[in-house]
């Protein structure tokens, strides 16, 4: 029989992002905001839903999905988006500071031709605060973000 999961140290992180935000990203949406609800299911998975607007006018939905997996000793997490047919899956960790989740994925390069290395942060700038950073690997293992997105809390 498999043993039920439970709740983690590690988990904590992912319950500071449990509630309803206004999400800023002016490069990615055309400057609109955009509304996520993030809830936890039973403490061991966060779904977080945005919806909004992107820069042509369509209406668009995403949906990302976090746990952290004791066996790997890593958090874990999915990501689809209704404006791409690639579902984004993630490993990565906490770093040193304990506000930091950094997020190691592969998908689709910016020109079409194949894959590229990607990693997203969270990063807590306090309760109320987060701030979404995307980069791409670079040939010389540096990574050049490419888009940034502000969470604020909505009280």
């Amino acid at each position: 029989m498999m043993k039920t999961a439970e709740v983690l140290k590690e988990h904590s992180f992912l319950e500071r992002l449990v509630g309803d935000w206004t999400v800023t990203a002016p490069d990615m949406t055309g400057g609109e905001p955009w509304t996520e609800t993030v809830r936890s299911l039973h403490g061991i998975w966060f779904v977080a839903e945005g919806t909004g607007r992107m820069p042509d006018g369509k209406e668009a939905t995403s949906i990302l999905t976090l746990g952290y997996n004791a066996a790997k000793g890593k958090y874990i997490g999915s990501w689809i988006g209704s404006m791409m047919d690639h579902m984004w899956f993630y490993e990565g960790e906490v770093d040193a500071s304990g506000n930091v989740l950094d997020l190691y994925t592969r998908g689709p390069d910016f020109t079409g031709e194949g894959l590229a290395d990607y990693r997203e942060q969270i990063i807590f700038l306090d309760t109320d605060y987060r701030t979404f950073i995307s980069s791409a690997r670079q040939p010389d293992g540096s990574w050049k973000q490419f888009m940034e997105a502000h969470y604020a809390r909505r009280i």
